[in-house]
């Protein structure tokens, strides 16, 4: 069953050049990156509200303030993220700015599967991860276009 799970992360990654085009389009509407990714955490915003008030039990209270204050951030990097991917497709284009926002992403992953951060469980760097990531790198390199 794990290559459901393989299958949906593929079907995911594949969503982000089409959200990054999507938003970049807003972006040329609207005129300005940041109202771009305001609109699109809108939407978004809107469609976890009804589908989680119609679809999934609300949260008590207690469930709400046993969260540490670092759990709140998610959203904060999500904005950060999507308005980072909307001023960076622009520029960059699809494959050279998801390219290093893997780079980015795998590299700071191995530190947090490392020493085990936010709620990941440990799993220790070995050269053949590092080597994985610094292929990735070499990718990045290989299809920049600026």
């Amino acid at each position: 069953m794990k290559w459901i799970y393989v299958l949906f992360a593929l079907v995911a990654g594949a969503s982000m050049p089409l959200q990054a085009g999507i938003n970049l389009k807003l972006r040329h509407s609207l005129g300005d990156p940041i109202m771009a990714a305001l609109v699109s955490f809108a939407v978004g915003t809107l469609v976890l509200t009804v589908y989680g008030l119609s679809m999934r039990p609300m949260p008590s209270m207690a469930m709400v303030a046993s969260a540490p204050w670092w759990a709140w951030c998610g959203g904060l990097l999500g904005a950060f993220f999507v308005s980072a991917t909307i001023i960076l497709a622009g520029y960059l284009g699809a494959t050279t700015t998801m390219a290093w926002l893997l780079v980015g992403q795998f590299s700071f992953a191995l530190v947090l599967d490392h020493y085990g951060l936010v709620s990941f469980d440990v799993h220790e760097i070995s050269w053949p991860r590092i080597l994985g990531v610094l292929l990735l790198f070499a990718g990045a390199y290989l299809v920049k276009e600026y």
